[in-house]
């Protein structure tokens, strides 16, 4: 399948129009959403005439159909449910400045991707909109909470697609579907107007995409400083995707297969994670197993406390819009949890959460001064299967009744039910809480033939070096990538 960047210099050259790429894009949702079950909304008419209407004015991406997000992401006019029978018919009012400035980048925006509801999973498989599959084989999830993104890409309908890491929502989709993930640095890419510090600076948008060029270039054209934005980090200049082939040819690079909460890690993921090595270490690199000295359940339990406060928010907010309360009926048993939960979560302890994410961004500063890079794995494990729920029984019918039990029987409730989704994917949550950026690359293949991807991390602001170890892989064709339909 052609990179976003190819279509975009036929379409300069008049090779193909920008219409006709839309009708190949809806035509390959036609085909094959049946049973992907990826796109859950879908832009025609407009699409077609942004398509007729294209000036070219040196856009990078002019006339590159795109699937946004649908969660997060607001395109007016497109619903705006983010996975949720309680929003089900509400659609966006107004478009945020993230899909403006995919717009003013030359995307054709054709369509809105399947999410968890709220995205609080990292598998895709909301009431509302039902089960994603992963294009690698149907039987399985291609990750969430960017599911649907993700099996756009993996199948081919799309070279790149919008999407959004809160814990690994990025991340978690392209170890199991086999592609490029990278969540950038906090403050890289602002949304507003309506959301600037989405879950705390946790939540960062970007996209999911086939080739490291694509990742670079939308980097350059997304990053952006705006001035009411809470979180902000200076530009990168010069454009990361003139640097794709400056990587140092020195460097001390950190890795380890060690869970970070202590759960296990399968042989995949431990054997992916060894072939890098061995193969950064044939290129002159100095790979040391070491780890930063942080306690990782203690910080995911932080990222809980953040959870639950901000869905109790959330649960106020649509109360007061809903002009009644948010009840157990109206969303599915996690999330009422966590609104339920974060009922009782004191300011004390979520300024005490916050505090505790800044000094774990400190202890991962002061570690990359001397490893610039740590990689690990992706996720621990590849893809569950697509209707595993990754909750017990037992948990799923205590959440619906979590109110009986108290405050902190409540959080050690959230954490166990949450413990079989965690145990796949323990390794993509800090980055989040630190803000810094990190990257999943395809490298692994289990022994049953699915993807499982390899992870960098950088300090803040190091997405150049991030993308440039990205394409070292590229270039050794190191990558499992599905060719597409």
């Amino acid at each position: 399948m052609d990179s976003a960047l190819a279509l975009a210099h036929r379409v300069r050259q008049g090779r193909v129009s920008a219409r006709e790429l839309v009708e190949t894009t809806l035509a390959k949702i036609e085909k094959m959403n049946p049973q992907l079950n990826a796109v859950t909304a879908i832009r025609k008419s407009e699409a077609f005439k942004e398509a007729d209407r294209l000036e070219d004015h040196g856009q990078p991406f002019l006339g590159v159909p795109l699937l946004i997000k649908g969660l997060g992401q607001a395109l007016k006019g497109l619903p705006a449910t983010s996975g949720s029978k309680l929003l089900a018919g509400q659609v966006a009012q107004r478009t945020d400045f993230f899909v403006q400035r995919l717009q003013e980048a030359g995307f054709i925006i054709v369509g809105e991707t399947n999410v968890p509801e709220f995205g609080f999973k990292n598998i895709t498989d909301s009431k509302l909109y039902g089960i994603a599959h992963n294009p690698w084989n149907l039987n399985y999830s291609p990750g969430g909470s960017s599911g649907g993104s993700a099996a756009s890409v993996a199948g081919g309908i799309v070279p790149i697609a919008a999407a959004s890491d809160g814990g690994g929502s990025i991340r978690i989709p392209a170890s199991f579907a086999g592609l490029i993930g990278l969540k950038p640095t906090r403050g890289r890419v602002p949304v507003g107007p309506g959301d600037w510090r989405s879950w705390q600076g946790a939540a960062i948008n970007f996209a999911l995409a086939r080739s490291v060029a694509d990742v670079a270039a939308l980097l350059d054209t997304m990053q952006v400083v705006q001035p009411a934005a809470a979180f902000q980090t200076p530009l990168l200049d010069p454009s990361v995707l003139s640097r794709l082939n400056q990587l140092p040819t020195h460097m001390q690079i950190a890795y380890s297969t060690t869970s970070p909460v202590g759960t296990p890690v399968s042989q995949a993921a431990k054997e992916a994670v060894m072939h890098a090595v061995s193969f950064l270490s044939d290129r002159g690199f100095d790979l040391v197993e070491a780890s930063p000295d942080v306690d990782g359940v203690a910080l995911m339990n932080s990222y809980y406390v953040m959870n639950e406060g901000e869905t109790a928010a959330m649960f106020d907010e649509l109360g007061a819009a809903f002009k009644r309360p948010v009840t157990a009926h109206d969303v599915e048993p996690l999330t009422w949890a966590l609104g339920v939960t974060g009922r009782h979560i004191s300011a004390a302890q979520y300024s005490k959460t916050l505090a505790l994410w800044d000094q774990t961004g400190y202890t991962y500063a002061k570690f990359h001064e001397q490893y610039p890079l740590y990689l690990t794995p992706t996720t621990a494990d590849v893809a569950p299967k697509a209707d595993d729920p990754l909750v017990s029984p037992e948990h799923a019918e205590q959440l619906l009744s979590i109110e009986d039990l108290a405050p902190k029987e409540q959080q050690r409730l959230i954490y166990d039910q949450w413990l079989p989704a965690l145990t796949r994917s323990p390794f993509t949550q800090q980055a989040n809480l630190t803000g810094q950026p990190a990257i999943s690359l395809p490298t692994g293949l289990s022994a049953a033939g699915l993807p499982i991807g390899i992870q960098f991390t950088a300090t803040k602001g190091s997405e150049p070096l991030l993308l440039q170890m990205a394409q070292l892989f590229e270039q050794a064709q190191q990558f499992h990538i599905r060719d597409g339909e």
